[in-house]
C-alpha cells in the first residue's frame, strides 16, 4: 500500500476506504493484475483485500499460499534424516528418555561446543530429564573427550553419554566408555577419518559416508 496525491491518483479501491488521509492523501492498493487478484481469491481462498496487498508485492504465485503466508522455520530447514546415523541417534536418545536411563552431555569449551550443550540439555529438561554435563578444563584436559572423564560420568551414573562439537576422534576415550558399559552418541562436524571410533552412533556432515550436503553446519546445528 501506499499514499499518493488525490489529484493525480488514478481510480483505484482503497484502502479502508480512507480517501484523504490528514495531509489530503487517499490510500490506495498498487496497481496489480486483477486476473492475478482474482486468481489469489480463488486459488487460495484469499478475500479482496489479502489477494490485491499480495498481488502489489510480486512474489509470483508459486511462493504464496498458506506456507507464503504462515513460514516455519522448520520448513526451510534440512531434513535431520539425511544425516548419517541421525535417525538411530534419535530412536536411542528417546529410549533413554523413556527408560530412565541417566544421559551425560560431554561438550567443548568453545562457543559451538557450549551453545551445542546447552541446547541438548534445555531439551532435555524439556522432556523432564537433569542431563549431567562435563566441559573439559582446556589446560588440564585438552580437547575432545577423555578416559578420567568418561570414568567421571560412569560413576555418576550416566548410562548414555552425548559429545558435542567432539568425539569423532576420540577412539580411546568411546571405546573406554563402552567397556564401562555406555552407549555413546556423537554429534559434530569436524572432519572425520575413514575409520570412526567405538559408539552406538556418530552423526556428523563431515563423514566420509554422508551424503546429506550439510558440511557447512557446525555442530549446534548437527
Amino acid at each position: 500500500m501506499k499514499a499518493s496525491s488525490s489529484s493525480t491518483e488514478p481510480a483505484r479501491p482503497l484502502v479502508l476506504g480512507v480517501d484523504h488521509s490528514l495531509d489530503d492523501r487517499r490510500w490506495c492498493y498498487r496497481a496489480s493484475d486483477e486476473g492475478l487478484i482474482r486468481e489469489l481469491c480463488q486459488r487460495h481462498g484469499f478475500d479482496d483485500a489479502l489477494a490485491r496487498i499480495v498481488a502489489g508485492r510480486d512474489t509470483g504465485i508459486a511462493a504464496l499460499g498458506p506456507a507464503g503466508l504462515d513460514p516455519k522455520l522448520r520448513d526451510l530447514m534440512p531434513d535431520p534424516s539425511t544425516l548419517v546415523d541421525m535417525e538411530k541417534a534419535a530412536a536411542r536418545f528417546v529410549q533413554a528418555i523413556r527408560d530412565k536411563q541417566q544421559i551425560a552431555v560431554f561438550g567443548d569449551y568453545d562457543v559451538d561446543g557450549a551453545t551445542s550443550t546447552s541446547v541438548l540439555v534445555h531439551f532435555c529438561r524439556d522432556l523432564g530429564h537433569e542431563a549431567l554435563t562435563h566441559i573439559p578444563d582446556r589446560m588440564a584436559e585438552g580437547y575432545g573427550p577423555n578416559i578420567p572423564a568418561m570414568e567421571k560420568l560412569k560413576a555418576a551414573g550416566a548410562d548414555l553419554v552425548i559429545t558435542v562439537d567432539c568425539g569423532t576422534l576420540a577412539y580411546e576415550p568411546l571405546s573406554k566408555a563402552a567397556e564401562l558399559g555406555m552407549d555413546l552418541l556423537v554429534l559434530d562436524h569436524h572432519i572425520a577419518e575413514p575409520t570412526l571410533p567405538t559408539c552406538h552412533a556418530l552423526v556428523n556432515p563431515n563423514r566420509l559416508d554422508d551424503t546429506s550436503g550439510q558440511g557447512h553446519l557446525a555442530a549446534v546445528g548437527v
